[in-house]
């Protein structure tokens, strides 16, 4: 009877390293079975798992001797060369905004269901602005994330999972955890003012801490009617911070 053990490791090939070991065979001599492909976490939040292989050693086959007399030499046949047929392209559906939208849905019932989270979804669908999806539940802080890093995340897998069938149109989708964006906007509002202000009195640049495009259009926008300092973004992506600088006059 062959020898059978299943192994598992954070890789396929460590999985297979280890049952050579044990079984003290060469990787040639196995027939390998993989059971489970490993899995990353999700954000590095939650969820992964090993990979898992079933390895069987083969059995030695039998050696037969043939006599020569006995050895049959085929026939050799030719086969028609057939042309394969043309393959006819689906013909592009139009585009269904509502489809999208439920793939949408579809997909964060996968998220939150992995994360074992109760979430309700209200949904605000606006062509012009954009589809906002509101999450509210408990223990939803998970989803925000240091400074809504991983709702930002989040929302940018939502965006790729969603309209991943649609070439041209598209769904811009915001997502929004129990009004985190609209209070995390007025801290930046504040921020904005009172980094002006400390321009002004010290007279030197100041750096603001990195934030994602959305939050950097905040600052710009508070302050681009400020006519005692002036702003720039600078430093690359997903580091790119705004520096508020006091705005030199004119001579």
């Amino acid at each position: 009877m062959a020898t059978v053990i299943e192994k598992t490791g954070k890789t396929v090939d460590e999985a297979i390293a280890a049952a050579v070991a044990e079984l003290g065979v060469d990787k040639n001599d196995l027939d390998i079975e993989v059971l489970a492909e490993p899995s990353k976490k999700f954000f590095g939040l939650f969820g992964g798992s090993p990979a898992k292989i079933r390895a069987t050693v083969r059995e030695p086959e039998p050696i037969v001797e043939e006599r020569q007399e006995d050895v049959e030499v085929p026939e050799e046949k030719f086969e028609p060369v057939l042309e394969p047929s043309p393959v006819e392209e689906e013909p592009s559906q139009a585009f269904d905004r509502d489809k999208v939208i439920d793939a949408a849905e579809d997909f964060l019932n996968e998220v939150f269901a992995a994360m074992n989270l109760q979430v309700t979804m209200k949904i605000d669908d606006d062509p012009e602005e954009g589809c906002l999806i509101e999450l509210s539940g408990k223990g939803l802080g998970v989803l925000i994330g240091r400074r809504g890093q991983a709702l930002d995340a989040l929302q940018y897998l939502l965006n790729l999972a969603a309209n991943r069938k649609n070439a041209d149109d598209k769904v811009h989708f915001i997502l929004d955890v129990e009004d985190y964006r609209r209070r995390r906007e007025q801290t930046l509002i504040k921020l904005a003012k009172s980094v002006a202000e400390r321009v002004i009195k010290i007279r030197r640049d100041v750096k603001l801490e990195p934030m994602n495009r959305h939050e950097r259009k905040i600052i710009h926008t508070v302050l681009q009617d400020n006519d005692r300092v002036e702003t720039h973004s600078a430093g690359e992506e997903p580091y790119r911070y705004i520096i508020v600088s006091p705005k030199r006059t004119r001579r």
